[in-house]
């Protein structure tokens, strides 16, 4: 009675806890994942009882004592392993009489004596060879001088710039050189460019024929074109008549360089 009564009292404590955790996981089960109330109850049912199971047969299953056990282990193991064992050991003791029995070390075989290899026989003796007869020496062959080419005909001679070099001048007239800044498109550098090629005044720029303009085009080093495409001349001739432009006003008001 004794017994029945503490599985019975296990039983119920292991039914309660998993009715409990059933309990429990309806609630989270509406509360947190928003699982419909029929849908909780199933679900909680069915893990109250997969868990009231699992819980009887680990805490409420008795134990063998080790009596029992031991009874168990017994009559599991086979009719013939005793004498399976005895035999296995007078075999044992057989083989070990028999390997006292056996010479402690076997002599090892003589090894045969070494045979002396006969000494090689010597090369014979090759007859020496007799000395190259002499070569005539051949005459060198003269090699043919080649004729000299034909001097060529002198190179024509660059062509020079296009147009016309217009007069230049050394240095400035009396009374210095004009602002030739004044005229639109030279600027400072220009302006010393063109000193250095010799003009200095409005009125050689106005002298200027087509001719001219373009050899000054040509020469003028990183401003070719600007003579003509700037109207140089024209401007210098109202310059040179003592009119001004719009931009010589500029220039002579400071709001340009």
């Amino acid at each position: 009675m004794p017994d029945q009564s503490d599985k019975l009292r296990c039983t119920m404590a292991c039914w309660a806890m998993a009715l409990l955790a059933g309990a429990l996981a309806v609630i989270l089960l509406v509360l947190l994942g928003g699982m419909s109330w029929p849908g909780a109850i199933f679900t909680g049912a069915l893990l109250a009882a997969v868990l009231g199971g699992i819980l009887m047969m680990v805490l409420c299953t008795p134990l063998p004592t080790p009596e029992e056990a031991k009874a168990n282990l017994d009559a599991a193991k086979p009719p013939g392993s005793a004498s399976g064992s005895a035999s296995s050991a007078a075999a044992g003791a057989g083989s070990a009489a028999v390997a006292s029995a056996a010479p402690a070390a076997v002599a090892a075989p003589p090894q045969p004596e070494p045979v002396a290899e006969p000494a090689p026989e010597p090369a014979p003796k090759t007859a020496p060879e007799p000395d190259p007869e002499p070569v005539a020496a051949v005459a060198p062959v003269a090699e043919p001088v080649a004729a000299p080419a034909p001097a060529s005909a002198p190179a024509a001679p660059a062509t020079d710039s296009p147009g016309t070099k217009p007069t230049l001048l050394t240095e400035a007239r009396e009374g210095g050189a004009d602002n030739l800044k004044e005229i639109k498109g030279v600027g400072p550098k220009l302006e010393g460019m063109l000193n250095e090629m010799g003009v200095y005044h409005f009125d050689q720029v106005a002298s200027w024929t087509a001719a001219e303009v373009a050899w000054v085009d040509d020469n003028l080093k990183g401003f070719k074109g600007r003579v003509s495409r700037d109207g140089w001349v024209d401007q210098a001739k109202i310059l040179a008549a003592g009119g001004e432009t719009d931009f010589s006003k500029k220039v002579g008001d400071g709001g340009v360089y």
